[in-house]
């Protein structure tokens, strides 16, 4: 049994965002796996995606495993929440100090660097000034990528998966309309947890078709003589997908967050401020391995491509697979064996 520990830590400074806004105190929410060897050689920082937790093992599935990637017989491993999210980190529904009610719609809106410095915080009081290796996919990607940019010594390895070092147009379009239909949820910006709920059910449905593409609705969702649903066929089993899809998101996250971290996407530029992606990209000095997934919609292979030309020695592969940029919850098999291979080879 993998012990698995969960953690908070609570820093009563105010944290400033690259916005402009500040929060008077932040909560970070945390989850470790495996023990911190004497010199604190062995660390791996795991960043997550748009509405992960920071439990590993809870969604990526078969990692967190002895002999696995994230071995936590071998490795210290850490997930930290980010800001803005809805898992113990302080977001939307957290209380605002001024007013001693939740924040709600009046959160302030944080970037992928501020998400980092919350990481940095955490980093300093684990004291790991390292860590083997840095790894994320999606938005987890941006961070990793933005951690090694602002502080190339940290990561000895670096894998990016499923990522782009710059939120392009047809993301950002798919977030965008994401946002429109919370908006137009009459519901949204009223001061209550579940506000805008029935947006958030529309605009998750709108995500799951960036998130798995045609082919693998047209592989789990076709209408079969064994299972064709009542009323075929006006009702089709892909609609009670998306709409029980919709249904789930709601009952674990919220509108607020959805929203602040949708933007923070959108806001995603390696270059910004930097002179461009390939003077920021060609600061990484971590040993690098970039994977992207054939059939990604949403960051296909060629989102990859200044990756693997601006950061020095980038190690690059592409993998198959039938669920999209899904693929990198789903393929880990292969993820395994490329990335123990990596981790054996630097």
């Amino acid at each position: 049994m993998t012990h698995c520990f969960a953690e908070t830590l609570t820093v009563e400074e105010p944290f400033g965002l690259e916005c402009g806004g500040v929060l008077p105190s932040l909560t970070i929410a945390y989850h470790t796996y495996g023990k911190l060897n004497a010199d604190r050689s062995n660390a791996v920082w795991v960043c997550h995606a748009l509405t992960a937790n920071s439990e590993v093992a809870d969604w990526w599935p078969h990692t967190v495993e002895k002999g696995r990637f994230l071995d936590p017989e071998k490795y210290f491993i850490v997930c930290a929440n980010i800001v803005g999210s809805h898992y113990g980190t302080t977001g939307p529904l957290s209380i605002n100090p001024a007013t001693g009610e939740p924040y709600y719609d009046t959160f302030p809106q944080m970037t992928v660097r501020d998400m980092v410095r919350a990481h940095m915080l955490l980093a300093r009081h684990l004291g790991i000034t390292s860590v083997e290796m840095l790894i994320g996919s999606s938005l987890g990607g941006f961070q990793c990528m933005e951690w090694a940019v602002m502080q190339p010594d940290f990561p000895r390895h670096l894998v990016l998966i499923a990522t782009t070092p710059v939120s392009r147009p047809w993301a950002a379009a798919f977030n965008e309309s994401q946002r429109m239909c919370l908006e137009a949820d009459a519901t949204y910006g009223e001061p209550r947890p579940d506000a805008g709920a029935a947006g958030l059910a529309a605009a998750r449905s709108i995500a799951l078709l960036s998130y798995r593409g045609g082919r693998a609705y047209d592989l789990t969702q076709a209408d079969t003589d064994e299972v064709r649903p009542e009323g075929y066929p006006l009702a089709r089993r892909v609609h009670s997908y998306q709409r029980h899809q919709g249904d789930k998101l709601c009952n674990r996250f919220n509108a607020y967050s959805y929203h602040r971290l949708t933007r923070a996407v959108d806001a995603h530029d390696i270059g910004w401020g930097r002179g461009g992606l390939e003077a920021a990209l060609s600061t990484i000095k971590a040993a690098t391995m970039v994977i992207a997934i054939r059939g990604d919609i949403l960051f296909p292979p060629s989102d990859h491509r200044e990756l693997v030309e601006y950061i020095p020695g980038c190690e690059y592969h592409e993998i198959e697979s039938d669920f999209g940029h899904d693929g990198f919850l789903i393929e880990y098999e292969t993820l395994d064996r490329l990335i123990t291979g990596f981790l054996a080879n630097h």
